[in-house]
């Protein structure tokens, strides 16, 4: 079958898998075992065998962006509603999620994965790009981004075209062919219920990778796995050993 082309260069355009193992993917770290979104958590992930991992980042008062996923620190954080953009690192960083566990900042989270290790950042603030791509672009490691918000994936192309991205889908799937060609996406991560064979197909005609999320179900991995999805998130990524081989 033909691959159509795309209205504008599809810049991160990847040939989908083909065969190789569906890759694991930690959804906000071990977090059944440790705070989500922590160093412990997301150390914990890759010792369970994950491939990679998948966080929220939001940045603070004076730039410093950090790995959390709700824009407000709630009251068992010892801040009560104190949003994260209101904050400086000097104080958020005294904010402890469970004993000796705090918020990590981005840069540490990179500095934990091992060499081998993918990170997905989905970007949770807003407006926050410009302060998230040259961390992503220094990184040591594997790094992409990812966002319900398409157009903060558009700007990213403009900022850091070399940095892979993709775009998070809920409820309903757009037309796909004009959303990659505006933010040359390379990955498609729709919700694990609203993937079929004709979505995957489509997706992979059009060059880019389809990711499922959130997959807690081991049925539902190895259906998906069967599909052919290219990557599976969840919150334990034990649930996928050996599926997709």
């Amino acid at each position: 079958m033909e691959v159509p082309v795309l209205a504008v260069a599809a810049d991160n355009i990847q040939v989908p898998r083909q065969g190789k193992p569906v890759q694991r993917i930690a959804h906000r770290g071990a977090k059944r075992e440790f705070p989500e979104n922590t160093i412990p958590a997301f150390r914990r992930a890759f010792e369970r065998g994950a491939d990679a991992v998948e966080l929220d980042v939001h940045a603070t008062r004076d730039g410093v962006v950090v790995v959390h996923h709700d824009e407000v620190l709630h009251a068992a954080a010892g801040l009560p509603s104190a949003r994260i953009a209101d904050l400086t690192w000097a104080e958020l960083r005294t904010v402890q999620l469970a004993p000796a566990i705090g918020v990590p900042t981005l840069t540490d989270v990179i500095a934990a994965a091992p060499a081998s290790s993918t990170l997905y950042v989905e970007i949770k603030g807003a407006e926050i790009e410009s302060l998230v791509a040259p961390i992503l672009s220094r990184a040591a490691v594997a790094c992409a981004v990812h966002s319900f918000d398409h157009e903060a994936i558009a700007r990213i192309r403009g900022i850091a075209p070399g940095i892979p991205r993709g775009i998070l889908f809920e409820r309903t799937v757009p037309d796909l062919e004009s959303v990659l060609a505006r933010t040359g996406a390379r990955d498609v991560w729709p919700h694990w219920s609203l993937i079929d064979a004709p979505l995957l197909s489509r997706a992979h005609e059009l060059g880019a990778r389809v990711i499922a999320w959130t997959v807690n179900d081991r049925a539902v991995a190895a259906s998906l796995a069967a599909m052919g999805v290219d990557g599976l998130c969840g919150d334990d990524v034990r649930l996928f050993d050996d599926l997709g081989a």
